[in-house]
């Protein structure tokens, strides 16, 4: 962590923050259609509870 001291004494610590990583355009990685495929699902289990509660 990086530290550093301002006026009056206080000290501000700022956390390490991890490397960015590009993707090349039209690349997709497994964790991205994972969470879109996830999502799908969620949508559809809470329409059919709406469905099956009304």
């Amino acid at each position: 962590m990086q530290v550093t001291e301002e006026d009056g004494g206080k000290l501000n610590a700022f956390a390490k923050e991890p490397r960015m990583v590009l993707q090349e355009q039209g690349e997709t990685s497994g964790a991205n259609r994972i969470l879109l495929i996830g999502g799908l699902v969620l949508v559809a289990v809470m329409v059919a509870v709406a469905a099956g509660i009304s």
